[in-house]
């Protein structure tokens, strides 16, 4: 199945620590090359997010983004201290005879050791809805790039038939090209003031027909051609193979063109090589 490396997906859900938010988002690499933005209270999941990823992709540059925004507010994450509070409050009492002058303050009151309490948190439960919200996401993440890769797997395919179409029409012409090859040479061998040895102009012949002889060539098209569409039909990423087999394609693109002793079929190797290079660009593209 063809994948798209690029991709984004992202989702929210509330938890009893705050809201938490996760983002994933790829772009091409050649490699898989994850890399993570995390809360302190999740810094200890990474390796399981690795392991997550490490499932699901083989290629791209991936950044992953989970943030924690507290529902209450900061002010809200603190607790008071209540019994100290009136612990305090009774040895204030206590003491106000002996020392009537002393003022205590509010805020100073909540600077003493232990009055505000930090709301603790529940970092496996934390943990285990942050790992729960990127699995949801992933889950998008991964659907997006199946029909990214669709796309693109059916524009692979119209070039693919437009190549084979092109490899056919220049095997048509053939034929036609080494019979006027042949009156060619007979032309200019008739300008010839010395006669020829015998079989000289058979040998001539033989020779630019093997100069220009591309059979080999549009066979190699053909077959890269039927490798590439099963390519395209396999489960597993792909990309790596279609890379590689587009250096083939342009191999034997660049040897038709260089072969070619007719206008038709240099239009055609130009036409291939475009045609070839939409493929790379798209191949670039997939996992």
């Amino acid at each position: 199945m063809i994948r798209s490396m690029t991709a984004f997906a992202s989702a929210e859900r509330a938890t009893e620590w705050g809201a938490l938010s996760c983002e994933v988002r790829a772009v091409n690499h050649r490699y898989l090359e994850p890399s993570f933005r995390l809360p302190e209270e999740l810094r200890s999941i990474e390796p399981a997010l690795r392991e997550r990823l490490a499932q699901r992709l083989s290629r791209g540059k991936v950044d992953v983004s989970l943030r924690l925004r507290n529902a209450t507010g900061p002010a809200e994450a603190l607790v008071v201290n209540l019994p100290l509070l009136d612990q305090l409050a009774n040895l204030a009492q206590e003491c106000d005879a002996r020392f009537p002058q002393l003022q205590v303050h509010f805020t100073e009151l909540l600077r003493y050791p232990g009055v505000l309490e930090q709301k603790e948190v529940d970092l496996a439960g934390l943990q285990r809805e942050a790992l729960a919200l990127v699995d949801d996401v992933m889950r998008e993440f991964s659907a997006g790039r199946e029909r990214e890769g669709a796309a693109t797997a059916t524009a692979m395919r119209e070039r693919l038939d437009a190549i084979a179409a092109i490899t056919l029409q220049v095997r048509q012409w053939l034929p036609e090209i080494r019979v006027a090859l042949r009156s060619k040479l007979d032309n200019r061998l008739a300008d010839l003031k010395q006669p020829l040895e015998p079989g000289r102009l058979e040998q001539e012949i033989v020779l630019s027909l093997q100069k220009i002889d591309v059979d080999e060539e549009l066979d190699r098209l053909a077959a890269h051609v039927d490798e590439a569409r099963r390519i395209l039909g396999l489960k597993e990423a792909v990309g790596r193979r279609m890379d590689f087999l587009m250096q083939e394609f342009n191999r034997e693109a660049n040897t038709l063109g260089s072969k070619s002793v007719d206008q038709r079929t240099t239009q055609a190797a130009v036409e291939l090589k475009v045609l070839i290079e939409q493929l790379r660009e798209q191949v670039q593209n997939i996992e």
